[in-house]
């Protein structure tokens, strides 16, 4: 985790080449998949990878019931992703997120769902730059962790360059933003679902290249489409950070060569079995506290993607894993498809 230091020779300068190389590379955030358990996991292969919450709302965290902001501190370097547009509530939430220990506190300006309009925040507030700048000044004001924005590269009939422009510029200037992760795509705020808004608007990595060139000084991350390291060093030659989605979820083992490939060939490429191993503690420790085994290996059913035993593997633990009393030994009998051969 970055440690907080008012020594004046941590400079600016230093704070930001820091705070870029952790957001070299990320796995995105994605509702009802980047929950704590996935988080831990992911962590087992990859430890430069940051990783992002779920989106969560200013008002589950004040006005709820559960504890919306735990996690493991295993799972560090870790960004809270806020949903909200009152700078007040925003506020109050980032203070939370960094007294209990996140990394980065994230506003999702870029999610276009029905039920996110309705609650004005998401993709909609790209309409309204000012109100952006002012929720992120608000929760700066208050945190002394980075404060960063989630975006579209346009909304419905506003996706001209010169808006994507003037939102970026109005952000940065008036609420002191320093970085930006683009989705590179639009999004429609009616007619399409938030799946189809993940798959139809065409990408635009050549904009998101322009931007960076037209705001050298801001950190930019890209995200959209992204399936391979490779495509993710392509993406480095242009951007600060890459940003992964779904690809790290259904496919998790290309996280084992993060480490090695985008950050240091000296560091191993991690094995996936043995992350799967790793994860045995974890499991019994959250059994033992009444969690449901199938909560924590939905997670890990992509792991073993193109090996042999890979689809026994999730069969074996889709049919098993949900079942009353379910424990490590449905694990343990799954893995024994994949190394079988050991």
């Amino acid at each position: 985790m970055q440690q907080n230091t008012s020594d004046p020779k941590n400079t600016d300068a230093q704070a930001i080449s820091s705070y870029k190389n952790l957001n070299r590379f990320s796995v995105a955030p994605m509702l009802d998949w980047t929950d704590r358990h996935c988080r831990y996991f992911h962590r087992l292969l990859t430890k430069n990878t940051l990783l992002y919450t779920e989106m969560v709302t200013t008002g589950a965290i004040i006005y709820g019931k559960g504890d919306y902001l735990a996690f493991s501190e295993e799972e560090q370097p870790v960004a809270l992703q806020l949903g909200g547009s009152d700078p007040a509530a925003l506020a109050q939430c980032a203070k939370l997120g960094e007294e209990r220990g996140y990394d980065e506190i994230n506003l999702n300006v870029g999610c276009p769902s029905d039920r996110v309009q309705n609650g004005r925040f998401g993709a909609c507030l790209m309409a309204d730059a000012q109100l952006v700048a002012d929720c992120i000044k608000a929760m700066k004001d208050v945190v002394s962790i980075p404060v960063t924005v989630k975006t579209r590269i346009g909304i419905d009939e506003q996706d001209s360059y010169e808006f994507l422009c003037e939102f970026i510029d109005t952000v940065a200037t008036k609420g002191n933003c320093e970085m930006f992760i683009i989705h590179a795509r639009k999004a429609w705020l009616s007619g399409l679902s938030p799946k189809e808004n993940r798959e139809i608007p065409p990408l635009d990595y050549p904009r998101v290249y322009q931007l960076k060139r037209d705001f050298p000084h801001l950190t930019m991350a890209i995200n959209g489409g992204v399936k391979t390291l490779e495509e993710a060093k392509e993406h480095l030659r242009h951007l600060d950070g890459v940003m992964v989605g779904r690809e790290a979820y259904q496919n998790p083992s290309i996280l084992t060569a993060v480490d090695n490939q985008l950050f240091d060939e000296q560091l191993p490429v991690v094995n996936a079995v043995d992350a799967v191993r790793q994860m045995y503690p974890y499991i019994e420790k959250e059994l033992s506290q009444g969690a449901y085994l199938g909560h924590m290996t939905r997670h890990m059913l992509g792991i073993f993607q193109g090996i042999p035993g890979a689809r026994q593997w999730r069969r074996y633990l889709s049919e098993n894993a949900h079942k009353k009393g379910a424990d490590l030994t449905v694990v343990e009998q799954a893995l024994s498809f994949v190394t079988q051969g050991e």
